[in-house]
């Protein structure tokens, strides 16, 4: 088994997909806690509008990525706060009408080809040098944010409106949470896909939630998930010669079935 590591891609993509399963499970759980799941589903979506542009453009699609889901988190929050939207609404615009665009940029350019198949649906193989140093400088900073700010992300997912009262500055610390988010996903595409990551970012914390621990307990057990789950998606994509975000998403899966029926009342 660890013959496959004699691989430097290997290497490089087992580097990447620890620091994302960190990264997606512990900001995963404050976006749990506070119902808004669908951000990460959204985001993701967005991010794939910066790949498309990248692709076509000649830019670093990682990069475009990564500005691209930072603004759309942003306007996402500026709608949400100053007009009469349901949150479930604002999304579900943001998350049709970003695919939509990526669609339109792919096809004018002529991109559709392996390299934006491979964003869509991650590969072990995709993963660069540069894009682990680009993801390892971004996660410090975001697990770095996470960790400063998680006694006020905690209070928030469980009463926004206390938390105001309280003095937290709210509408802040919101935003700074979507922004981490859309980083954490525009880093996760390479390696999971666009198309994937939600998945990656929810469900280990959705399972975590059905053993009815603490938050800190909670948060590690998700944290446990997380990793099993790229571990073994990623020894599964190298053997059986699958996409790795496809292989990734199926073992959290399997791991929420047996978390949901193990917990059963």
């Amino acid at each position: 088994m660890l013959e496959m590591f004699e691989y430097e891609f290997m290497q490089r993509a087992f580097l990447a997909g620890m620091i994302i399963a960190i990264l997606a499970s512990i900001s995963g759980t404050f976006i749990v806690l506070r119902r808004y799941s669908m951000i990460s589903e959204t985001l993701a979506h967005s991010a794939l509008v910066g790949v498309a542009v990248g692709l076509v453009a000649g830019f670093n699609p990682l990069w475009m990525a990564v500005i691209v889901a930072i603004i759309s988190a942003w306007l996402i929050e500026y709608l949400r706060y100053n007009f009469a939207l349901y949150s479930d609404a604002v999304l579900a615009i943001f998350l049709s009408g970003s695919l939509a665009i990526a669609v339109i940029i792919v096809s004018l350019g002529g991109a559709f080809n392996n390299s934006l198949f491979s964003y869509l649906f991650g590969s072990i193989l995709a993963v660069s040098d540069a894009d682990l140093i680009t993801i390892f400088v971004f996660g410090i900073v975001c697990l770095s944010l996470l960790l400063i700010f998680a006694k006020e992300f905690y209070f928030i997912a469980y009463d926004e409106e206390v938390a105001k009262t309280s003095g937290i500055r709210v509408r802040l610390l919101n935003f700074l949470l979507v922004s981490i988010a859309a980083i954490i996903i525009a880093l996760s595409i390479r390696v999971v896909g666009s198309l994937l990551i939600g998945a990656l970012m929810v469900i280990p914390t959705v399972s975590a939630l059905q053993y009815r621990q603490g938050f800190v307990k909670t948060i590690l057990i998700s944290l446990f998930f997380a990793i099993f789950s790229v571990a073994s998606g990623m020894t599964l994509s190298f053997y059986m010669s699958l996409p790795s975000g496809a292989t990734i998403v199926l073992s959290i899966v399997v791991i929420f079935i047996i978390s949901l029926v193990a917990n059963r009342r």
